[in-house]
């Protein structure tokens, strides 16, 4: 900025649109006759590319433009679910819908099965559990590798389809029309009670 920029010459952009080649002192001279900062913009190129501007100012636009690039970036989170082998059909219901949700926000879900004590002599039933997990979430995500087995846990990781990433949810089926209800029925209008 100023007076620090070492280079004999820069390409000036002024902002009134006009460029110029012109030497470093030059072009520090007339930023500063229109009571603006000489700042580098892009030191690597050739010549070095400098504009006159507030230097306060951009300071605040350069910070702003980071924010907001933040604002809209979306980090990709793992959500881990826990099941057990002998997990009941509404348990393994809920999780599924949990992580149904997580595959439409855009994030990664990691299923668990653990086994305490002698269930881990029954290994099979774990990963069974987690291949139907993960056969029920084709639709919302793709596998990420076979179920595996380390020490005491058995997972599976699954990521989002592309489609369903940021809230786009997908199309439910329409639901069939119920037949009309018919004002006459065949059947005798019981009796009024006094």
């Amino acid at each position: 900025m100023n007076e620090s920029i070492r280079v004999r010459e820069v390409r000036a952009v002024f902002p009134d649109g006009t460029t110029e080649v012109m030497p470093t002192a030059a072009a520090l001279r007339k930023a500063q006759d229109l009571g603006l900062d000489l700042v580098l913009i892009a030191p690597t190129a050739v010549p070095p590319v400098a504009k006159a501007v507030d230097f306060g100012h951009y300071q605040y636009d350069l910070k702003k433009k980071q924010h907001d690039a933040r604002k809209k970036q979306h980090v990709v989170q793992v959500k881990e679910l826990k099941f057990r082998p002998n997990t009941d059909d509404h348990d393994y219901d809920f999780k599924k819908n949990h992580a149904i949700r997580f595959l439409q926000e855009g994030n990664r879900v990691k299923a668990v099965v653990q086994f305490r004590g002698r269930e881990i002599a029954h290994a099979d039933l774990g990963k069974k559990l987690l291949m139907r997990f993960a056969a029920d979430l084709t639709a919302f995500g793709t596998v990420e590798g076979m179920p595996r087995l380390e020490g005491r846990n058995a997972h599976v990781l699954i990521s989002p389809v592309k489609t369903f990433v940021k809230g786009e949810k997908p199309e439910k089926p329409e639901k069939a029309e119920k037949p009309e209800k018919h004002e006459k029925s065949d059947k005798p209008a019981p009796p009024a009670v006094s």
